[in-house]
């Protein structure tokens, strides 16, 4: 499995039904609310304006315009975006130009091609990824739970 399959993986877009998301209980991906929501726009397909809404969204063609989902982006190898992105999670193997904004992570794989600006709580370029503009990995001050960061 290549890169982006266990990127894939890793985000919970794809793989066995079997495979743990995120290190969730096995019997939360029954969940209506995880389960198939998003879109998909392919490889020979493009689209302008805007996307919003909750769950992911994938992007293998080309797209221009804004996304605001709250699940996660997947840009594929080959696919070109020119927008403003603000999702839970990004993740780049194509080329993007625009401002992103991901409230937990975002990954340029190598083949991955961001020129923009860039905000995130935990950022991952991998060797040949390309970036140009600003990243700022901006660490939430509180757990999830409510208690303060003691490290």
């Amino acid at each position: 499995m290549g890169p982006l399959g266990r990127t894939l993986r890793y985000l919970g877009l794809s793989g066995s039904p079997d495979s743990d998301r995120f290190g969730e209980h096995p019997a939360s991906r029954h969940d209506s609310r995880r389960e198939s929501n998003g879109a998909v726009l392919g490889a020979r397909l493009s689209f302008r304006g805007e996307v919003s809404g909750e769950g992911d969204f994938h992007i293998a063609g080309k797209f221009e315009g804004d996304v605001n989902v709250t699940g996660r982006v997947l840009v594929s190898e080959g696919a070109e975006v020119d927008a403003n992105i603000n999702a839970q999670a990004i993740v780049i193997g194509g080329t993007v130009r625009g401002n992103l904004s991901a409230s937990t992570r975002v990954e340029i794989l190598p083949t991955g091609v961001l020129t923009g600006t860039l905000k995130t709580g935990s950022f991952t370029a991998a060797d040949g990824a390309s970036v140009k503009g600003e990243v700022w990995v901006e660490r939430s001050t509180t757990r999830p739970g409510g208690g303060d960061r003691t490290s």
